[in-house]
């Protein structure tokens, strides 16, 4: 058979072959033909969050600014909230409160310490702005490591940092959580489930039994 009847018998095949119905698909994350699978569907919207006033029941003095600080650039950047002012409508009001900040010893000899820790104990709870009904709550532990030196002045300084590197440990881990909580869709149930009225702040009470 003549080269060129060859080519255009191969040609004619090729051509058969795409109009049989034949779908080539692309590996990865690429274009597929016939459709791709739908997404993940998302939350319709960040819950408004407000971070009101830590209490703070240690020695540190207000180490609740920071600790407040901490939770809402956490809680806006990885816990799927919208952070709002406590006038600015908030569907959510998170409170919290430090509930112990210890300095325990790591290493040291008869006279001299070289080495210690923070651990800091924080307890938050979320509750609804409208109801007041507690929808999340958690305590959460934070630590951090220092060395001391003979400088007591700087000793101080290494102390300050530690505390302030175990609040954004903290405040890092409450968000995760907090996350995860909204992408289970555990507030939502929260938020749908019935108030009794004796609950909310404001409601009518039940009324007494007849005597």
């Amino acid at each position: 058979m003549p080269r060129y009847l060859l080519v255009l018998v191969l040609g004619l095949c090729a051509v058969n072959v795409a109009a049989c119905g034949y779908q080539f698909r692309v590996q990865g994350a690429g274009p597929t033909i016939g459709g791709a699978p739908e997404p993940a569907a998302k939350r319709s919207h960040a819950p408004r969050l407000a971070i009101l006033p830590i209490s703070n029941s240690t020695y540190e003095p207000n180490f609740e600014i920071k600790l407040a600080n901490y939770l809402r650039r956490e809680f806006s950047a990885g816990a799927g909230a919208e952070i709002v002012g406590p006038s600015a409508g908030a569907d959510l009001n998170l409170s919290g409160q430090i509930m112990q900040i210890l300095l325990p010893t790591l290493s040291f000899d008869q006279t001299t310490t070289f080495e210690s820790r923070v651990e800091m104990l924080v307890s938050v709870r979320i509750e609804d702005a409208k109801t007041k009904r507690l929808v999340w709550s958690q305590v959460a532990k934070g630590t951090s490591e220092f060395f001391l030196t003979q400088d007591l002045q700087f000793n101080r300084v290494l102390q300050n940092r530690a505390l302030e590197q175990a609040g954004r440990f903290v405040a890092e881990d409450l968000a995760s959580r907090f996350l995860l909580f909204l992408d289970t869709g555990e507030l939502d149930k929260m938020l749908k489930r019935p108030v009794k009225a004796e609950a909310v702040p404001g409601g009518n009470a039940p009324p007494e039994p007849a005597r």
